[in-house]
């Protein structure tokens, strides 16, 4: 019996056709559940927060124990000074984890299983930081790349590894997003055409598939706090020169 191909459910499918002086801005099935992740994040914070009380509902409370989690995630990893990027690290993990979690329901698509889309959040992240570090500290700022209380002779060969490794921080931190969710939505299908192809005898491969899924929930809210932990962390470098 054919089986699906397992990589068919990342397939980018354009959905409404457009071309500007030829190029392909075509708005596809990715683009679809970005807006829809958008406009949920957005939904949900208005509506949750239009009627603010101080004693707050149900849904209120959702909302702060959010805000207030990425709050402390920003104090303890990137310190008081970093409150004013603060809306742009909530809007970050608030962004990650939606999509993430998008991509568990079936028949939908993980925007975050694809290397361009990781890439563009890590470069975004990676260009602001280091313009946050040159504008707070000037040329001041190369000292990140000068390890301290290192012999002189040393720096030859340290500040290129400094460097270097501050380079490929968007390729690490992109890589990771992207290949852990690759990976994750291969083997649930994998193991679901197990149970198709199977029948009756599909039961182990079925209960090893509701067990993948539990672990994707887990490696989907995992993830989008690792990401958002480490642009903590690069701020930090950018405004304390750590």
């Amino acid at each position: 019996m054919a089986t699906e191909n397992p990589l068919h459910q990342f397939t980018i499918k354009r959905l409404i056709e457009i071309h500007i002086g030829g190029i392909d801005a075509s708005y596809t099935n990715s683009a679809l559940l970005m807006s829809i992740a958008v406009a949920f994040i957005t939904a949900f914070v208005v509506l949750t927060t239009r009627r603010a009380a101080l004693v707050p509902g149900r849904w209120q409370s959702v909302t702060e124990m959010f805000y207030e989690f990425v709050v402390d995630m920003v104090d303890r990893n990137a310190g008081h000074d970093a409150r004013p990027y603060l809306p742009f690290v909530f809007t970050l993990f608030a962004f990650i984890l939606c999509g993430n979690l998008l991509g568990l329901i079936p028949y939908s698509f993980t925007f975050t299983s694809h290397i361009i889309v990781t890439f563009a959040l890590a470069i975004t992240v990676f260009i602001g930081v280091t313009i946050i570090g040159i504008a707070r500290h000037g040329f001041r700022f190369l000292s990140l790349f000068v390890p301290h209380g290192v012999p002189k002779v040393l720096l030859l060969l340290l500040v290129p590894i400094e460097l270097l490794s501050y380079c490929i921080r968007p390729f690490t931190l992109s890589i990771r997003l992207f290949a852990n969710m690759l990976a994750g939505h291969t083997m649930l299908v994998i193991f679901a055409g197990f149970v198709a192809a199977l029948g009756i005898a599909g039961i182990l491969p079925l209960a090893v598939d509701s067990a993948l899924v539990l672990l994707e929930l887990l490696v989907a809210v995992l993830q989008a706090y690792v990401f958002a932990i480490l642009t903590c962390l690069y701020l930090a470098d950018a405004l304390h020169l750590h």
